[in-house]
C-alpha cells in the first residue's frame, strides 16, 4: 500500500522533492511520485530529474501551460482519478506553485490528509499568485513542515494549531549540500574563465511584464556589467518580453545563457561574487553558499535570508541597486550565517516524523 503520494510540478519543486523521496525510501515509507507537468519544458524537466537523482514519476499528468486558473483547474481534474486509484494515506506537496494548491485541494476534498513541506512562508503580498497558493495550502494541510521558526508565528496568526506544525529546516538546502561537489564549474558553463562575475536571474511578472520596469532594470544591470561581468541565464518569459518590448540591445555586453540545469546554476552561484535575483529559492541558496544576494523585489517570504543570511532587499529601484552593488564592491557585501537546521538533514527529520505520524492516521479525515 502506498503511504504517501508526493507531488512535484514545476522547477522549484524538483529541488525540494528530491531529498524527501530519498529520505522516505531510506526510512521504509512506501511512496509514489506524481509529476503534474506544470513545468512543460520536457528537456529541462528531465535534466533536473537526472541531475538530482529523482526517481522516474509513477504518474505524469502532462498538464502544460495555461493561465493560473486554467492550469490549477486542469491539475485538479487530472489529479483526482489518480488519487482515487492510488488511495494513499496522505498527499505530500512542496512549495507554493499552482500544482501545490491544486493537489492539496483535491486531497482535502476527498478526505485524504495533506502534508505541506515549506509551510508558513509569507510575503504578505496578495498580488503574487504564490502567496495565495501558500496561504490556502496551509489552511487545508494536516501536517505542516517549516523551514524557519518565524513561519510558526505566521501560521498562528491565521488560526492554525501549532500542534500541526513542525520546524524541520530547509529541504532545498539538503539538495544543495548533496550536490555541491558535483556542481559544474562556472568556467565550463560559460566556455571561458571569468575571475569575478555577478549572476542575474529575472522572471517575476512585476519585473518583466512592464516595459519601463524591465528597461530600467536592464539599464542598471548594464552599468554593473561595466564594472563586474554579469552572467544571465535568461528565462524564456523574460527573453520573450525583452524581444516584444524592443529591449534586445540592452543585453549587449552581458553574458547571456539559455536556461541552465541545476548543477550548472549551482556552480554559477557558488563561484559568483554577487547574485541579483527575484527568485525566492535563490535567496535561500545564496545564504547557504555565503554569496551576497540583491533581491529585486519589494518584499520577501524568506525574511531569514535578510535577518541572518546574505540577502539584501533592494526592489527594482535602480538607485538602491547601485548603492547595494557599491557596498559589495567596496567591502564584499553581507556575509551572514547559516540559519538553524539548514544542515542537509531536513528531509530525514520529515521522514522520521512521518514514520510515527502515518500509522496514527487512517488517511481519511473523521467526519
Amino acid at each position: 500500500m502506498t503511504q504517501v503520494l508526493c507531488v512535484a510540478g514545476a522547477r522549484p519543486n524538483f529541488m525540494k522533492i528530491a531529498p524527501v523521496m530519498a529520505a522516505l525510501a531510506e526510512t521504509g515509507i512506501a511512496a509514489q511520485l506524481l509529476h503534474t507537468g506544470q513545468h512543460y519544458d520536457t528537456a529541462m524537466s528531465d535534466s533536473f530529474f537526472a541531475d538530482l537523482g529523482i526517481p522516474r514519476p509513477d504518474h505524469h499528468l502532462e498538464v502544460g501551460s495555461g493561465s493560473h486558473a486554467v492550469q490549477t483547474a486542469e491539475v485538479m481534474r487530472r489529479f483526482e482519478p489518480v488519487l482515487g486509484s492510488v488511495q494513499p494515506q496522505a498527499v505530500l506537496v512542496v512549495g507554493d506553485v499552482n500544482s501545490t494548491l491544486a493537489c492539496a485541494l483535491v486531497a482535502a476534498k476527498r478526505g485524504v490528509r495533506v502534508i505541506h513541506v515549506e509551510a508558513g512562508l509569507r510575503s504578505y503580498d496578495r498580488s503574487m499568485p504564490e502567496e495565495i497558493n501558500r496561504v490556502l495550502t496551509d489552511q487545508i494541510s494536516d501536517l505542516l513542515f517549516t523551514t524557519e521558526k518565524s513561519a510558526l508565528a505566521n501560521l498562528q496568526r491565521e488560526g492554525i494549531d501549532p500542534a500541526r506544525v513542525e520546524f524541520v529546516g530547509n529541504v532545498m538546502i539538503d539538495t544543495l549540500h548533496r550536490n555541491l561537489e558535483r556542481a559544474v564549474p562556472a568556467s565550463r558553463t560559460l566556455g571561458t574563465p571569468l575571475p569575478q562575475y555577478a549572476v542575474l536571474t529575472l522572471h517575476r511578472p512585476s519585473n518583466v511584464d512592464d516595459p519601463a520596469t524591465l528597461a530600467a532594470l536592464l539599464d542598471v544591470v548594464g552599468e554593473i556589467n561595466r564594472r563586474l561581468p554579469v552572467v544571465v541565464p535568461l528565462h524564456p518569459r523574460t527573453r520573450s518580453n525583452i524581444e516584444k518590448f524592443g529591449l534586445a540591445t540592452r543585453l549587449d555586453g552581458l553574458h547571456v545563457l539559455p536556461p541552465v540545469g541545476y548543477l550548472e546554476m549551482l556552480g554559477l552561484m557558488r563561484d559568483a561574487r554577487l547574485v541579483l535575483t527575484d527568485s525566492g529559492g535563490i535567496q535561500e541558496e545564496t545564504t547557504a553558499l555565503g554569496v551576497p544576494c540583491l533581491t529585486l523585489r519589494e518584499n520577501t517570504e524568506r525574511p531569514i535570508t535578510i535577518a541572518e543570511g546574505t540577502n539584501t532587499l533592494v526592489g527594482p529601484d535602480p538607485a538602491a541597486i547601485r548603492a547595494a552593488f557599491g557596498e559589495v564592491m567596496a567591502d564584499g557585501g553581507k556575509s551572514g550565517r547559516i540559519p538553524e537546521y539548514w544542515d542537509g538533514r531536513a528531509a530525514m527529520r520529515i521522514a522520521h516524523t512521518l514514520k510515527g505520524w502515518l500509522p496514527m492516521q487512517k488517511g481519511i479525515r473523521a467526519a
